[in-house]
């Protein structure tokens, strides 16, 4: 379905396909956000505003009969109130549901967990302020509530939601800390992969410092001051220092079934009801561990 824009009618795009499309704002958010509505060939957002002659396709429908269901699930509860709760995701677990795929993700885990999690989301994302990457582990806030949700979102933007990582790439860095600040956009050869690019690309802007080093490696700690998708994966391949065991932007041939060498270690907000600074951390998974004592003895 194709829709053409003859007039600067300055209306959002999820409030035009509800009226043409008559399905709720909630489903048609959904679209949008699972990458089934296009502007001018690329996905866009629920709140872009409309320009006169842009091409708007409808490439498919989200079906609901096969939205998120309860899974059950062991879940690694670093902490928990009756507002939120901080978890330490495995690797190889996907976070949240996607069109075509609406099993096996932390969401359906949570979803048997507990009745009480934001909306602000969508269904497909209920709780998730924000993500990390399948092979990547590590710690991530989950909202109870819209409130709450909309809080530590804001906390995000502002960068005040703090979070740092672990993580092993390939070769020495010679010099103890760095910055690098460089734009992320879609890899435009390639739609799955994101790039340092000034095309259509977001700020994006990664601090790193050197914990040790090895003949072939180093193990750095990483802070992030914006979320861009794949951001640590995708700078440190730009720089010549991809994260180990990556299967798309790293160099060498990925040897054991464990994901990248990237881990959520520590993340920090202030709590949205007790406003109280609250920090959190954890442990590298075992299989890094033992990744990392291979690059050691290299």
């Amino acid at each position: 379905m194709e829709f053409a824009i003859k007039t600067d009618e300055h209306i959002r795009l999820d409030k035009f396909l509800i009226d043409k499309l008559e399905i709720s704002r909630s489903k048609v958010q959904e679209m949008i956000k699972t990458g089934l509505v296009l502007v001018n060939k690329k996905v866009s957002k629920n709140s872009y505003i409309l320009r006169i002659n842009d091409k708007i396709d409808v490439i498919g429908e989200l079906s609901f009969e096969n939205e998120t269901k309860p899974e059950q699930m062991d879940l690694d509860i670093v902490y928990e109130d009756d507002y939120l709760m901080v978890i330490n995701k495995p690797s190889g677990l996907v976070v949240h549901p996607a069109a075509g795929n609406y099993t096996g993700t932390l969401v359906n885990g949570l979803l048997s967990y507990t009745n009480n999690l934001s909306s602000s989301n969508g269904s497909l994302r209920p709780g998730i302020v924000h993500r990390i990457d399948k092979d990547t582990s590590g710690l991530l806030v989950v909202a109870k509530n819209d409130k709450v949700h909309e809080d530590l979102s804001k906390q995000l933007k502002d960068k005040t939601l703090s979070r740092i990582y672990i993580a092993l790439v390939s070769g020495r860095i010679n010099h103890d800390t760095g910055t690098i600040d460089a734009p992320i956009g879609r890899d435009l050869k390639d739609r799955k992969k994101m790039c340092v690019t000034d095309v259509n690309a977001k700020q994006a802007i990664t601090h790193f410092k050197v914990i040790d080093r090895y003949k072939n490696s180093t193990l750095i700690q990483v802070k992030l001051e914006t979320g861009r998708t794949h951001q640590i994966r995708v700078h440190m391949n730009y720089i010549k220092h991809p994260i180990i065991n990556d299967p798309v932007y790293g160099y060498e041939k990925k040897t054991t079934s464990f994901g990248q060498m990237l881990h959520a270690k520590e993340i920090s907000f202030v709590h949205p009801v007790t406003k109280k600074q609250m920090t959190f951390s954890c442990p590298v998974p075992e299989e890094f561990n033992n990744i990392l004592e291979k690059y050691k003895n290299e």
